[in-house]
Order: structure tokens, then C-alpha cells, then sequence
């Protein structure tokens, strides 16, 4: 969704952000402009910001205030390093503590995609409480309830740990709560880890999207938000669909086809038949 002024064109677009690769386009997609917000794809693989664990000097924040002329954003929310998707700023103090207490008080709609270990048939909830920090262990376990609706499955003709075929599927999530890695640990407890996760994940899993498809990335990508406009509270949705390199994956693999009407898709549960055919162990 664009809205009025949505442009990747500015005062000093021209010019490489700070800590960027000069030689790419370090500019990041545009998916929504106005007065009050921002909001862009994050690749995977992007800070958002720096932190004392991390001083990366080229972050989401930095990009995107450069790629603007160098007008100050405010981040409201965050994105693990790792995932990809619907990044959002505001573009004063107004706004960024409307956005931030929407997003604190559970005003916020997320949606997610993955692709998880194994098959999961049935749309389903995780209740599980969290404990806080990334693995549990920085304090006592708080609330955390996590949505999924299976979008498409695939069954791929490679030997992976005591199986002769892997089977995955594809996964629309969505976080009801704001715990650390919430999706990605809800989805190792449901026994079917997302595919690219090297903290909860499968190393086997991982191992074979490495050598097949050239994949080193975690399979999750933040494709919508919908929140209360700071200016009036009206409601509004941005979406995304997956970046060019999670695409190609997700073809390879076969999870394409009732995945790409989304969640209003009403996809048949999987089928016993033919498998889907790999391509010979990546080389690029």
C-alpha cells in the first residue's frame, strides 16, 4: 500500500547510506510514505539499529534516514536480524509514541510467512508462555499465544535424518503477543522449526535448503501490519509479499501456488501423491 508522497526519490538519494556497500543499491523498497510514517522491506540479515551487542554501522535506521535527505526517523517496533519483511518508522516524537503505545498495548495486527519442518494440516494456536530473552532464561515465562494457518505443502525427494523424503509447509503466523523470537520459538515447541533458524531451529533441515538451493537464511518474512494511523487513529494496512530471493526458494520448493492468495486462500490439505522433484545440489 502507497500512500501520498511514497517515493524512493529525495535530497541526497543518490548517495550511498553509512556503512553501506557503495557498489549496490543499499536504497530499501518503499512500501508506505506520509507526513506522520515510513515503512520499508528490510532484507534479511539487517540490524535495525545499533546496539551495545552490535555496532554494525549499517543498520535499517541509517538507510532509511539517508534514503530521506537525512530527515530523523523514530524506530517503533523491531525485526530480528534474521527476518525480513514490514519494517516501520515514524517521523516525529508525536507519532512515534502513538505508534509505540499501539504496538505496546496490543493495537497492532502482525502477519508473518514461513516455512516450517514437517507438515502441519489444520490451522492451530500456540499458548505457551515465554520466558523473557531469546532462549527463556532472562526471566519468568510471560503470556504468549501465536496463530498459524498452513498455506501450502511440499514433499521434496531428499533424504534428510532418519526419512528418506523432507517435508515442509508453508505458514501464514500471526503473533498475538511481542515476545523475543516469539514465532520462531512457539514453532520449535510445536515440533516443526522454521527452516534457516540456527538458534531453535533443525540443523539438518538447514543443511539441506544450504546445499540445494543455495539458501543461508531464515525462512520467515513479516508480510503485513495494521495499525491505528497516528494522525486519527484510522486504521491502516501495509503489506508485502516475499523478497526476489525468498521467491526463488519458495519456487524451488514448490510452496507457491495456494500460498500466493494469502491467508484468504483456502488451501486442500496435503496430498500422499508424487513428490516434488529438487534440482541438483546448489553450486552458486
Amino acid at each position: 500500500m502507497t500512500g501520498p508522497g511514497a517515493s524512493e526519490t529525495g535530497p541526497g538519494a543518490s548517495e550511498a547510506g553509512a556503512g553501506a556497500d557503495p557498489g549496490a543499491d543499499w536504497r530499501l523498497p518503499l512500501l508506505y510514505r506520509d507526513e506522520r510514517l515510513v515503512a520499508v522491506y528490510k532484507p534479511a540479515g539487517l540490524l535495525v539499529h545499533r546496539s551495545e551487542l552490535d555496532r554494525d554501522r549499517d543498520v535499517a535506521l541509517q538507510r532509511v534516514r539517508d534514503q530521506l535527505g537525512g530527515q530523523w526517523v523514530y524506530p517503533v517496533h523491531r525485526l530480528d536480524r534474521p527476518t525480513a519483511g514490514v519494517l516501520l518508522f515514524a517521523l516525529d516524537p508525536e507519532a512515534a509514541s502513538a505508534l509505540a503505545a499501539a504496538f505496546r498495548e496490543h493495537r497492532v495486527g502482525k502477519r508473518y510467512q514461513a516455512v516450517a519442518r514437517g507438515w502441519l494440516e489444520a490451522p492451530g494456536r500456540v499458548d505457551r508462555p515465554l520466558g523473557a530473552g531469546r532462549r527463556g532464561q532472562g526471566g519468568p515465562p510471560q503470556a504468549a499465544v501465536t496463530d498459524y494457518t498452513p498455506l501450502a505443502w511440499t514433499e521434496l525427494p531428499i533424504p534428510v535424518s532418519r526419512y528418506s523424503t523432507a517435508r515442509y509447509t508453508r505458514l501464514e503466523l500471526r503473533p498475538l503477543t511481542g515476545r523475543q523470537h516469539q514465532l520462531r520459538r512457539h514453532m520449535k515447541a510445536l515440533s516443526h522449526p522454521i527452516v534457516g533458524d540456527t538458534s531453535h531451529g533443525d540443523s539438518a533441515h538447514n543443511r539441506l535448503y544450504r546445499s540445494y538451493y543455495g539458501c543461508r537464511r531464515l525462512m520467515l518474512v513479516a508480510t503485513g501490519l495494521a495499525i491505528p494511523h497516528p494522525e486519527g487513529g484510522e486504521p491502516l494496512t501495509i503489506t508485502t509479499g516475499p523478497d526476489a530471493e525468498l521467491s526463488r526458494v519458495l519456487a524451488a520448493v514448490g510452496l507457491t501456488a495456494a500460498a500466493e492468495a494469502g491467508a484468504a486462500a483456502d488451501p486442500a490439505p496435503p496430498s500422499r501423491g508424487p513428490v516434488a522433484e529438487p534440482g541438483a545440489p546448489y553450486r552458486g
